[in-house]
């Protein structure tokens, strides 16, 4: 087997980690990255640990019908790394990648081209793989995130793998924090363009009054032009969603484990707290969405109310999971709790 290493980086895992830290979310578009200094990071990790020259990295994510964007145009042109694409599914979740990346390292294994593998990933359904690998006789070392306050040291990683994995070493945290940049913050004059958008009236913090000028209406048979209001009017293939009643203002809505149903109970403990993070998160992607969005995805995203698309649900949902775990996440009532919270600070925003 060739003395030398080989690198497997699961790139939603490794930009979600680094894009939560740097912003706050794993909304892409909140933050950037410096990919040359992240890549160069990674093989200064590896060649640190084993002392073995690298063979290539393997970058593995996910894309629209498998289609280089220019971000991973720009990653395919470091020299040194082999970017391999996954699909992104109707409701956004990826396919292929996990299958990729683990054909990948047991196929350089039973080559024997490399003789450490390090793998930059925390998903259990590589834990096959590796020990597939390893009988193979090749060491699989796990790059991680270093979480001083999780009980591995290391953040998002599922137990199931870190107990296959021969070792696990980390990303220094300067790494972290140079390669990734938060990108987007709150602009006012973006706020007056999208309010504009939304034809809802917008919170002004400048105390001078704004005169209006008179609109004058459209032309007598001329076609009316779609708005927001006017595609929310268009019927629709779906169980109208009733609101749910408000609860006593000491209330909050809380899972009930003794329950089929949810309910409301009193404001203290552990769920109230899960209920306020959900809340926090819900309106902090509300407000990164806002700022790096287009006028064209506003009123996509309008005109579809209540629904939310894929990719943003995720988000939400994986930013939820970064702060109370994926478990609490998966109840109902903390789902509901962010969608709410999303659209509550979209109507402030616009």
């Amino acid at each position: 087997m060739m003395s030398q290493s080989a690198i497997f980086v699961d790139a939603s895992f490794l930009l979600a980690i680094g894009g939560h830290r740097a912003a706050g979310t794993t909304l892409r578009a909140a933050y950037t990255v410096n990919y040359e200094a992240l890549v160069e990071g990674i093989l200064k990790t590896a060649k640190e640990s084993s002392g073995l020259e690298n063979l290539r990295i393997y970058w593995y994510d996910a894309a629209k019908d498998a289609i280089f964007t220019d971000q991973h145009k720009r990653i395919g042109l470091i020299p040194g790394v082999k970017v391999r694409l996954g699909r992104i599914s109707f409701n956004g979740e990826q396919k292929g990648v996990d299958l990729k990346l683990g054909l990948d390292l047991v196929g350089i294994a039973r080559n024997r081209a490399a003789s450490v593998a390090f793998l930059v990933s925390g998903d259990d359904d590589l834990a096959e793989a590796v020990e597939e690998a390893q009988d193979l006789g090749m060491k699989v070392v796990l790059i991680g995130v270093e979480k001083a306050d999780h009980r591995l040291g290391v953040a998002s990683v599922a137990e199931h793998l870190a107990l296959r994995v021969d070792s696990i070493i980390t990303l220094p945290e300067d790494l972290i924090k140079s390669a990734f940049v938060k990108a987007v913050t709150w602009d006012p004059e973006h706020a007056i363009q999208t309010a504009t958008i939304a034809h809802a009236p917008m919170a002004v913090t400048d105390p001078t009054p704004v005169i209006e000028e008179p609109v004058s209406g459209p032309k007598p048979g001329a076609p009316r032009v779609p708005t927001p209001a006017l595609l929310n009017q268009r019927p629709r293939f779906q169980t109208p969603i009733q609101p749910a009643p408000p609860a006593p203002a000491d209330y909050q809505l809380v899972y009930r484990s003794t329950q089929q149903t949810s309910g409301f109970a009193g404001a203290s403990g552990s769920e109230s707290g899960t209920m306020d993070v959900a809340a926090e998160v819900g309106s902090s992607v509300a407000k990164n969405w806002h700022a790096s969005t287009t006028q064209a995805e506003l009123k996509d995203l309008l005109a579809d109310r209540p629904l939310l698309p894929p990719e943003i649900d995720r988000v939400l949902l994986k930013d939820c999971a970064q702060r109370i775990g994926e478990w609490k996440t998966d109840l109902q009532d903390v789902r509901r709790a962010l969608r709410i919270a999303f659209w509550e600070e979209l109507d402030q925003l616009t």
